[in-house]
């Protein structure tokens, strides 16, 4: 019987991957910060070799996009600066946009010839469809984060049937 001490297991069993963590950027209350945001989030994610699905970064960046259009049309003359915050874990990340506004918006479906008014149902329907959630939480200083969960990889689909 051998002896001496126990095999210690794989470094991989016992920290975690490299991509996880949160990450946070303020950003000003203007348009030009919505390409500004998505290009940061993307960044960060190819920075941090996080394994993110094509389809699962095209709906997060959409949503990142849309998310911060909202604070900076709806937010901005209470909150002059938007923070963005991003959390990846083994098999999730979580996108978060605050500002300083305490009205909580609603997600509505709007009409075909409404020009906007879409951007909280759309960022609720690719959230669902990636398999994830979203919501609105108050922030501690009286405004809102407005956030969206999703997996890294989108939720497997059955195969087709056979012919």
């Amino acid at each position: 019987m051998p002896s001496g001490p126990p095999a210690e297991p794989p470094e991989e069993l016992t920290s975690p991957p490299a991509y996880e963590g949160v990450w946070r950027f303020t950003a000003p209350a203007l348009e030009s910060s919505v390409p500004q945001a998505r290009h940061a989030v993307r960044d960060l994610l190819a920075e941090q070799r996080a394994p993110v699905a094509a389809g699962t970064l095209d709906a997060l960046l959409l949503i990142v996009s849309e998310l911060v259009t909202n604070a900076v049309r709806h937010a901005a003359l209470l909150s002059p600066h938007i923070a963005v915050q991003l959390g990846i874990g083994a098999g999730w990340l979580r996108i978060a946009v605050e500002d300083g506004h305490p009205y909580r918006p609603k997600a509505l479906e709007a009409d075909e010839g409404d020009v906007g008014g879409r951007g909280l149902w759309l960022v609720k329907v690719l959230t669902a469809e990636a398999g994830g959630k979203c919501g609105v939480e108050h922030t501690a200083d009286g405004g809102k984060a407005i956030w969206a969960e999703l997996p890294l990889a989108p939720p497997a689909t059955s195969p087709p049937p056979a012919p």
